[in-house]
């Protein structure tokens, strides 16, 4: 099990519904609306912002690659 998946095991069935709609709405990119920004000092490494979730990602020219889902803390940004 990947480590994605198991941050959205994690989650409750009201949080795993909003990250499925916005990864669904990163696949179309349909960003308007969305609490996204880059990151400083990387290249296309975004980060979505949902209450204190955070979806971590690559954008690549095939799609997009989903680093990491967590809860907002001290150590959410440190390896990105």
């Amino acid at each position: 099990m990947d480590k994605v998946q198991k941050a959205l095991n994690r989650l409750s069935d009201k949080e795993k519904q909003q990250i499925k709609n916005i990864l669904h709405r990163l696949q179309k990119h349909e960003t308007l609306g969305l609490d996204l920004q880059k990151l400083k000092g990387q290249i296309n490494i975004f980060r979505v912002r949902k209450g204190d979730l955070r979806i971590i990602y690559r954008q690549t020219e095939k799609g997009i690659f989903i680093l990491a889902i967590e809860r907002r803390s001290e150590k959410t940004y440190r390896y990105y």
